[in-house]
């Protein structure tokens, strides 16, 4: 990972960093009870928690961290 200081942050509209879960469910819950707001997408069809099911069967979910960069959590098909 590398991580650089800058002096003014632009937030970009693209996952600037991603985790991979065991059960998005568990997490996508657990983020929300302490705040956390899922994006929604007009474009994709989403559970009612914010979560996205790719054609691979890979679930998926984004949130913006403070600074407004978008992170996501992602769970591998076959799980």
């Amino acid at each position: 990972m590398r991580i650089q200081k800058v002096r003014a942050l632009n937030p970009q509209p693209h996952t600037q960093l991603g985790w991979s879960v065991s059960s998005i469910d568990e997490v996508v819950r657990a983020l929300s009870g302490r705040g956390v707001a899922f994006q929604r997408y007009s474009y994709l069809t989403q559970d009612s928690h914010g979560v996205w099911m790719a054609p691979s069967g890979a679930k998926i979910a984004w949130f913006k961290d403070p600074d407004g960069n978008l992170i996501s959590l992602t769970e591998p098909s076959g799980r």
